[in-house]
């Protein structure tokens, strides 16, 4: 004998935050949910990412991230959505990725990596700022150049030339802070930015900020405080 039973149905009251991670990247989950407040919503997609780093493939993401976006459950309406890539959003620019974005699934709000940093910079009084980057400097040129538009020069640069993401997301914490220690030696900055969402940079902001004495941004922190809606400091996430 088959039983039917009736139900009630319960409304989910939370804020509702979407994210388009890469393929390839296997960090930017984990600090998402490390940064975000228990009470939020949080649902993940994925778009087809290459496994080597250049502004090529970087720009032939734009034809997938409507698809990825249209993933996510039907009839869902997110506050916001973020773009998981920030030498991608430079590359395909955030206009493009909102629209794209929003071509997929119902939002209030698109954002990314370099939105949310141009809008942690204008909180904190950030006009120059030293950029970390785990890329080639061609792959960062165009970032640059986004932020010299937005007002923020970036005179300090420094990479660990690695186009490859499986060995990205393997760079420990003691070659960041050395990294960043070194490059940050006598530079006229305002704050230093560790790029890239797949760079495993959580554990070592606050240790970086100590020594430094300066404001220490990363892309996955400045993206979940961005999502957020940007109030306060990124580093009130931490």
């Amino acid at each position: 004998m088959t039983q039917v039973f009736p139900y009630t149905s319960a409304q989910d009251r939370r804020r509702k935050l979407g994210l388009v991670a890469l393929q390839s990247d296997e960090s930017i989950e984990d600090d998402m949910r490390c940064l975000l407040p228990a009470d939020v919503s949080f649902l993940v997609s994925r778009v087809p990412s290459g496994e080597d780093v250049t502004p090529e493939s970087l720009r032939a993401m734009e034809v997938h991230l409507t698809g990825a976006a249209a993933l996510f459950p039907r009839g869902l309406r997110f506050d916001a959505v973020g773009y998981g890539c920030t030498s991608g959003a430079s590359q395909i620019g955030k206009v493009r990725v909102a629209q794209l974005v929003g071509e997929g699934t119902e939002t209030a709000r698109v954002t990314d990596p370099v939105s949310a940093l141009v809008a942690a910079c204008r909180a904190a009084g950030i006009t120059r700022l030293a950029i970390l980057s785990p890329y080639v400097a061609s792959v960062s040129d165009h970032l640059r150049e986004v932020l010299r538009a937005h007002g923020i020069d970036t005179p300090i640069f420094g990479t660990f030339a690695e186009p490859n993401e499986a060995k990205v997301v393997s760079i420990d914490g003691p070659s960041i802070m050395a990294a960043a220690t070194s490059m940050m030696e006598g530079a006229e900055v305002d704050g230093l930015f560790l790029s890239c969402t797949n760079l495993r940079t959580l554990d070592v902001i606050a240790p970086l900020e100590a020594g430094l004495a300066l404001p220490v941004l990363s892309s996955n922190l400045v993206l979940a405080w961005h999502m957020l809606g940007g109030q306060g400091a990124p580093r009130d996430l931490l």
